[in-house]
């Protein structure tokens, strides 16, 4: 092939519409691309054009019961002084979707559907709007990176990306989020800025202004991208400093410009809020902010639970790549650190550093538009060795799969429990693709015993013949009576016994369960709690949710296991805990098996 990069565009273009027109799971019915916070920053354009109500927001239950954008209407907050609907986030990348709204939108009668911003032209437009955005923003990258680093680094640098991280579920399945948009707004100022170092104009200039603006007005943590432009070519010597600052003496009009035009873009937002408030400064995300002095950087980068780098390791290449980029690209790589170090720190700040449930961190995806230059620089430098290249190239062939296997589970496998994720059962589903629903319990006890299991016997046991008719469910799943949870009997009695550290290496808690419907939302499911305390101080627990493995009309009988803790305790108690599911479960033989392990 002549350009292995253009090959590697056109592979991930395939990968992507794969992905967006096979895997989706809304095409199974219908388009439903406007959910969750996607449809909280779109939610501008229906409120303004459509509805012409961006204060009361009156359409929102007549939409959430019709289209189920989210379960409950949860993107905006009513303020306490003006008593109008404020919209939580902010309108940048309504403003992008703009122009495919209004297609959407004439079109919407004639096709025959409800011209409500909703129907199937609006999901249809959004949908189609973001994987152009996505095919753009990597044809820009490949444009950023081919000149300076050569064929296939790029061609390799484009194929990571898209498979061995989580770009491609942000970019082909859940493109209607801010970061494939902020990606390729980051590819664009990642060509305007060096360009307009080599012969500065004003229209380099405004561009640059404006793409900042846009960015910020779309999601405000990344203003941070104002360092790429400022901080781009800087030597941190007094010499380099002092070059920079005549630099910016000779050319205030354009700084005075770029800078205008990013106030401009802005002003959209403070021009809304004085709409709907009286105030020209909102802050409207309620109790959410930063933990400055506490950033979640480990659990953030590192944790099974939703690490970066857990589920998208092959982006250690970038990071390792920061070396050699100082040397193949100098002016690049201060800027691109400079802007990396800050973006990580203020990401992981956010006091709900998962964001809400997500393969990997989706808030990570736009800065790797950036981290495709160190990426790049270090695979031009291992191409230069073959043996480091063929050992990096089997480890990259896993770390491919690895990411294409996360995004199949996250998109409609089934597998992948967002923001839940444990350990245990990380290793237990890896590389599956079918596992028992079991498995699931996993996500909440993250222990399994898989030894030899020796000196078993009963801790304690229950078949709640005994519990009364208040609590007695029928028709028992055995026996003549079982334990009903409900809205009406929303805790059980506690069970408590004596035991004591080294009686046992291991406890296995089961039941056999039912539930007339299948339970989706996690905080409504049923808890099984099993504490090792000492007195009434819990020294360890266990709260393991039974509907997490559970489905609606079968009886099963499930179990989890757990280790006792090192500290001393000198009782083990259980308890059965209700929480608002839409159906009562039934509870029955539940018991606390414990042993050793050979």
């Amino acid at each position: 092939m002549k350009s292995p990069s253009r090959g590697a565009w056109l592979l991930s273009i395939g990968l992507m519409l794969w992905v967006a027109f096979y895997l989706a799971p809304w095409l199974r019915e219908e388009v439903r691309i406007l959910s969750s916070d996607s449809a909280g920053y779109y939610l501008y354009l229906p409120a303004a054009i459509v509805h012409h109500d961006l204060r009361q927001l009156g359409f929102r239950d007549e939409m959430v019961a019709r289209y189920h954008p989210t379960p409950r209407f949860e993107h905006a907050s009513r303020d306490s002084v003006s008593r109008n609907f404020v919209l939580k986030y902010s309108s940048g990348l309504a403003l992008q979707e703009l122009p495919f709204f209004l297609i959407a939108h004439t079109l919407a009668g004639p096709l025959g559907y409800p011209a409500d911003g909703y129907s199937q032209p609006y999901q249809w437009a959004i949908l189609l709007a973001s994987l152009l955005v996505a095919v753009l923003g990597l044809w820009l990258v490949r444009r950023a990176l081919l000149p300076r680093f050569g064929e296939w680094p790029t061609a390799l640098t484009l194929l990571i990306l898209v498979l061995g991280t989580n770009y491609l579920n942000y970019s082909a399945g859940q493109g209607a989020m801010t970061h494939n948009w902020l990606f390729t707004w980051y590819a664009v100022l990642l060509l305007l800025t060096p360009s307009f170092y080599a012969r500065p104009t004003l229209r380099k200039a405004l561009g640059i202004g404006a793409t900042v603006g846009l960015m910020a007005l779309t999601r405000p943590t990344d203003i941070l991208a104002v360092l790429l432009p400022l901080l781009w070519g800087v030597s941190f010597d007094r010499a380099g400093l002092r070059a920079r600052l005549a630099f910016w003496r000779h050319h205030l009009g354009l700084l005075l410009a770029a800078a205008l035009a990013g106030a401009a873009l802005l002003s959209v937002q403070a021009f809304y809020w004085h709409y709907a408030t009286g105030s020209w400064i909102y802050y409207s995300y309620g109790q959410e902010g930063f933990d400055w002095l506490q950033p979640h950087l480990w659990l953030g980068i590192f944790s099974f639970r939703s690490g970066w780098l857990m589920y998208s390791p092959m982006l250690l290449t970038a990071l390792v790549g920061f070396w050699p980029l100082r040397r193949q690209q100098p002016a690049a790589f201060w800027a691109m650190l400079g802007y990396f170090v800050l973006f990580l720190y203020v990401t992981f700040a956010w006091s709900q550093w998962t964001y809400g449930g997500a393969l990997g961190q989706r808030a990570m995806v736009q800065s790797y538009a950036v981290l495709a230059w160190p990426m790049a620089a270090a695979l031009h430098w291992l191409l230069a060795r073959p043996r480091w290249a063929a050992a990096y190239g089997v480890l990259a062939v896993v770390g491919c799969y690895y990411g294409l296997w996360l995004t199949i589970q996250a998109q409609g496998g089934g597998l992948l429990a967002a923001g839940d994720m444990t350990r245990s059962y990380l290793w237990r589903i890896l590389f599956r693709y079918e596992a028992p629903a079991e498995t699931r319990l996993l996500l909440d006890s993250n222990s399994e015993f898989g030894g030899t299991a020796v000196r078993q016997r009963v801790l304690w046991q229950q078949d709640f013949e005994q519990v009364g008719t208040r609590f007695c469910g029928t028709p028992a799943l055995a026996g003549a009576c079982s334990l009903v949870l409900d809205s009406l009997h929303a805790q059980s009695t506690e069970y408590v016994l004596p035991a004591k550290p080294g009686e046992f290496q291991w406890v296995r808690a089961s039941a056999l369960v039912r539930s007339e419907y299948t339970e989706w939302e996690v905080p409504r499911m049923t808890q099984y709690v099993v504490r090792f305390r000492r007195g009434s101080e819990v020294v360890k627990a266990r709260t393991v949710r039974l509907q997490r493995a559970m489905q609606g009309g079968w009886t099963q009988e499930l179990h989890f296991d757990m280790r006792p803790p090192r500290e001393a305790f000198d009782n083990v108690s259980v308890v059965f805990l209700y929480y608002g599911t839409r159906s009562g479960l039934l509870i029955d033989n539940a018991r606390l098996t414990v042993f050793d392990e050979q």
